[in-house]
């Protein structure tokens, strides 16, 4: 990798960041709703073929937001499908996604331990 790919997955992910918040900020969606929204687009842009050059050309800058997780959920059940047939659509997400969702489990679980959360009022 040289230094350009760097510069690239940074400004690629904050603008997406950037983006991201201005929705935020300027709607009245809530965080879930927008994270959802993210996942979904992310998965439609891969579907239509977008997705998959944006991430070559960003690298992480692109794969790690959430549009990234919709964009990994779509090929593997894309896989999925191709090797085990319809069944693919139920099983191709989670398994493409299951250590990124375990660590998520995990570290979210480790971080409760330490940090002792408390209820919102």
């Amino acid at each position: 990798m040289n230094w350009i790919d760097y510069v690239n997955a940074f400004w690629i992910g904050g603008l997406i960041c950037a983006l991201v918040q201005i929705l935020m900020d300027k709607t009245k969606l809530m965080p879930g709703r927008i994270m959802v929204l993210l996942v979904c687009t992310g998965a439609v842009l891969s579907a239509i073929g977008i997705y998959p050059k944006f991430v070559e050309m960003a690298g992480a800058g692109a794969s790690v937001p959430l549009l990234g997780f919709g964009n990994l959920l779509f090929e593997g059940v894309k896989e999925a499908v191709k090797k085990d047939g319809i069944i693919g659509i139920f099983t191709g997400g989670l398994k493409t996604t299951a250590a990124g969702i375990s660590a998520a489990i995990i570290f979210g679980y480790l971080a409760s331990l330490i940090f002792k959360p408390k209820m919102k009022k």
